[in-house]
C-alpha cells in the first residue's frame, strides 16, 4: 500500500515535543492525555496559534489510561478547544505516521482546513486488564498486562519482539560487533543534537519543550523540571563490548536496543495557504508528499520498513539517492543495518541528531519526534527530500516522505 498526497503543508515551527523520560522516571505519575493537553495548549500559545484555527484533530496513543475511551474529544476539551473533534488512532509504533497521514487525507479531501495532531503515551505503569468470561471455569475471566505482556508475546507469531530481531540478525548475518559499532555512531549523532552551537543554541532547542515543568498528579505544583531527555546513558565502544546478548546464542545486547519511555508530541497539518499564516518563518515550505505501508513475513518485524519506504518513495516519484536526510524508528540497531543493505541508504549519516535507539520509545510520539527532527535537519540543510520509516508490532511498518524548500 502506498499513497501520494495532494500538497499538504506543515507550518514551519508549528510542532513540538517534550523531552522523553525513561519509563518509571519523572513522567511516570502523569496521565499522558491530560499532560499532552497541557503541553499542546502552552506550545500553541507560545507560537501565537489560536485554538480556533483548528477544525479537526487526530490523537495517537497506544497505552490506555483512565477515561481514554473518550480519546481526542476529551483531550481537546481539556485544552479549552471543545469545538475540535476527530478520531483516536492506535497502530503500535507506526501510530505517529498514521496520525499524520489521516490528518493529511482529511485536509486533502476538503473535509478539514487545519488539523491538530497530538501523540502521547505513558509506557510506565501500564494497565493490568481483566476480561470477564462467563464461560470460564467458575465464571473466572482472563487478565492481561497491557505493556509487559504484549512486549513479551506477539499473539500471532507466538514470540517476543527480541526474537524478531534475532531472526533478522540470522537472515542478514548481522553480528553483535556490527550492531555495537552502529550504536556508538548513533550516540555520537545524538550528542551532536545536545551540543550548543556558536550562538549557544542546540539542535533540540529548535523544537523541544524545555525547560519542561513536571506537575504533580493534580497539577497543583511543579515536582520536577526536565531540561532534556531523561535516562539516556553515555555509550562507549568499551562499555558495549562488555555486554553479552540477551538471548542464548543471540546477537542483540541491551545496549543495541531501545528503552521504553514516556512523553508527547504535536504537529499542525494544513493547507499551504494556512501554513504561511501559521509558520514561524513563512519563507520555509514543508510538504507531506507520500506515505507507504508494508507487512513483512511473520516474526521479522525489523525488516518491514524496507517495503514501506520503497512504496513511499515510489509514490513520491523519487529514490533513495534523492534524499537529503533519513530518519528511522530503530528499536534495534540492526533495523538500520539491514535497511541500508537492502536499499543502499547511507548507514553512517542516517539519523543525524538522534533516533529512538538512543532517546527511547514512548510508542505513539516516537515517530512524530523523529519526523520533527527530520524537518529541522532539512531546514538546516537548506531544503530537500526527507524520509521517515519505522517498524511496528505485527511485523508491519509505515513510512512518509517530506520535502522542505
Amino acid at each position: 500500500m502506498s499513497a501520494s498526497i495532494p500538497v499538504i503543508a506543515i507550518p514551519h515551527g508549528a510542532y513540538w515535543c517534550t523531552p522523553f523520560a525513561r519509563w518509571q522516571g519523572s513522567l511516570a505519575h502523569l496521565h499522558s492525555l491530560r499532560f499532552a493537553a497541557r503541553v499542546a495548549r502552552d506550545a500553541l500559545a507560545a507560537r501565537a496559534i489560536e485554538l480556533n484555527a483548528f477544525d479537526y484533530g487526530v490523537l495517537g496513543m497506544t497505552v490506555p489510561q483512565r477515561n481514554s475511551f473518550y480519546g481526542l474529544p476529551w483531550l481537546t476539551g481539556e485544552m479549552g478547544a471543545a469545538h475540535i473533534g476527530g478520531p483516536t488512532i492506535m497502530q503500535a509504533c507506526a501510530t505517529s505516521a498514521r496520525v499524520l497521514v489521516q490528518a493529511a487525507q482529511e485536509v486533502a479531501s476538503g473535509a478539514a482546513d487545519c488539523a491538530l495532531t497530538i501523540t502521547a503515551d505513558r509506557v510506565s505503569n501500564g494497565p493490568h486488564l481483566y476480561y470477564p468470561n462467563p464461560q470460564g471455569a467458575g465464571g473466572s475471566g482472563e487478565s492481561e498486562d497491557w505493556v509487559l505482556g504484549n512486549f513479551d508475546k506477539d499473539p500471532l507469531a507466538g514470540c517476543n519482539m527480541l526474537t524478531t530481531a534475532e531472526n533478522c540478525a540470522r537472515k542478514w548475518q548481522v553480528s553483535r560487533e556490527e550492531q555495537h559499532a552502529l550504536v556508538v555512531r548513533r550516540y555520537e549523532q545524538y550528542r551532536a543534537a545536545t551540543t550548543p552551537d556558536a550562538d549557544g543554541r542546540t539542535f533540540q532547542s529548535r523544537y523541544m519543550v524545555t525547560p519542561l515543568a513536571v506537575p504533580d498528579q493534580r497539577s497543583k505544583r511543579v515536582v520536577a523540571t526536565l531540561h532534556g531527555d531523561e535516562g539516556v546513558h553515555e555509550t562507549t565502544a568499551a562499555g558495549l563490548a562488555r555486554l553479552t546478548p540477551v538471548m542464548p546464542d543471540g546477537t542483540v545486547s541491551f545496549g543495541a536496543q531501545t528503552h521504553p519511555a514516556d512523553g508527547n508530541a504535536g504537529m499542525v497539518v494544513t493547507t499551504p495557504a494556512r501554513a504561511r499564516d501559521l509558520a514561524r518563518d513563512a519563507s520555509i515550505h514543508i510538504e507531506l508528499l507520500a506515505s507507504g505501508q508494508a507487512r513483512t513475513e511473520l516474526a521479522y518485524m525489523p525488516a518491514a520498513p524496507i517495503g514501506a519506504a520503497q512504496r513511499a518513495l515510489a509514490a513520491a516519484g523519487i529514490g533513495i539517492k534523492d534524499l537529503a536526510a533519513i530518519k528511522s524508528h530503530n528499536p534495534f540497531a540492526l533495523n538500520d543495518i539491514i535497511f541500508a543493505r537492502e536499499t543502499g541508504a547511507p548507514l553512517a549519516t542516517m539519523n543525524n541528531y538522534g533516533c529512538s535507539l538512543i532517546w527511547g520509545h514512548p510508542q505513539a510520539p516516537t515517530g512524530m519526534r523523529a519526523i520533527i527532527e527530520l524537518i529541522e535537519e532539512l531546514v538546516l540543510l537548506g531544503g530537500g527530500y526527507g524520509l521517515f520509516h519505522g517498524c511496528a508490532a505485527g511485523d508491519t511498518a509505515m513510512a512518509v516522505v517530506l520535502r522542505v524548500h
